[in-house]
């Protein structure tokens, strides 16, 4: 169904054009759109009108018009007057509701269809076949983008995201939770992963400023077939959850930019338990205190450098250098050198994982 507010528009711009009044009410004759300004009630007329065999008639001043949804009987017209031009502006505004009636299934049976691409519910056939119906190219270019949003069922979030997109019918929009909003968006030849980070950014900054809403944003890769953007979507999805746990602040995170978290997510909690027992002989990463973890952190960030990283800390840097043989002799882990300080970086990951994990299942 139309939403009351299209409905209204839609009259409202009519009789801008044509200074004639027009009502649009439901087949029990109560008022969805109207722009007469009276508080006159048509359920009478209109249930008569719906009971008789013709599709226009006259009555009391108003010419009554049924719109059809495939042999459906959906809304009746009004329109106040009873001259040609009168009868004319009904059956221009009755058409007008029509085509918004097929335009708005075409859009619900796309919607579903996407909506059941991303989940995997179409075998390889009927991706094709329906693709075909509903007029969607198959071998076109495609990305997924998944919008997290700050609050459930952000409809001013949805809305900003369609206006923004709308000049293209080749995306498509849509939503599978009540946190999500999903983006199919069409990649031209001659764009590549520089414009889909941009393109990310862009989304970021307009529901920032417009929809006044936090937002996480994640996409995967392109894909070059249809049957394969429920691919995308798995990655895009995969990009958001990794980015929370290793990359928290950041609020674009692009599948193909993991790196090693992506590896990290993938691997069974038990074996990470076991990885750190031996790393840390016992201990955890927790316990240091706060003043090894920011030198640690530091020294990481700043590529293993001791000098810049005494700099930063403001520290001499003997001091650094006791704290790294401090850790050395506690761990026998020794981040001056390159295996040594890799092994620490996973294991600092891993704990983070780990962690993220008890928290989701609790």
């Amino acid at each position: 169904m139309i939403s009351n507010q299209i409905l209204q528009n839609t009259i409202d711009g009519l009789k801008a054009i044509t200074r004639i009044d027009i009502c649009v009410t439901d087949i029990e004759g109560i008022i969805l759109a109207n722009t007469m300004g009276d508080d006159e009630q048509y359920e009478n007329d209109v249930i008569s009108f719906v009971n008789s065999p013709a599709d226009i008639q006259s009555m009391r001043g108003y010419q009554f018009f049924k719109v059809f949804d495939e042999h459906q009987l959906e809304y009746i017209v009004l329109v106040k007057g009873d001259s040609e031009d009168v009868f004319t502006i009904g059956k221009i505004a009755s058409f007008q509701i029509q085509n918004l009636l097929v335009a708005y299934k075409e859009r619900y049976d796309k919607d579903n269809f996407v909506k059941n691409l991303l989940l995997d519910n179409l075998l390889l056939v009927d991706i094709y076949s329906r693709a075909k119906k509903l007029h969607i190219e198959t071998d076109v270019r495609r990305a997924v983008y998944l919008i997290e949003t700050e609050n459930e069922k952000d409809s001013n979030a949805l809305e900003t995201v369609r206006n923004l997109f709308s000049n293209n019918t080749r995306d498509f929009i849509t939503a599978v939770d009540e946190k999500n909003i999903i983006l199919v968006k069409e990649i031209k030849a001659n764009e590549s992963y520089e414009e889909l980070n941009k393109i990310a950014n862009t989304i970021l900054d307009m529901l920032n400023t417009e929809a006044m809403t936090k937002v996480h944003v994640s996409y995967g890769r392109i894909v070059k077939e249809i049957k394969d953007v429920s691919r995308s979507y798995k990655e895009a999805k995969m990009a958001l959850e990794v980015g929370k746990i290793f990359y928290n602040s950041a609020n674009v995170v692009a599948y193909n930019k993991l790196g090693i978290g992506r590896l990290i997510y993938q691997l069974p909690v038990p074996l990470c338990k076991i990885f750190i027992k031996e790393i840390f002989e016992g201990k955890s990463p927790d316990d240091f205190d706060d003043e090894t973890l920011s030198t640690i952190n530091k020294f990481f960030e700043n590529n293993l450098n001791v000098s810049e990283t005494s700099r930063q800390l403001y520290i001499h840097r003997n001091t650094l250098v006791y704290r790294l043989d401090k850790l050395q002799k506690n761990n026998n882990l020794d981040l001056r050198v390159f295996d040594d300080a890799i092994t620490f970086k996973i294991a600092l990951m891993v704990v983070k994982y780990m962690k993220y994990m008890e928290e989701v299942n609790n």
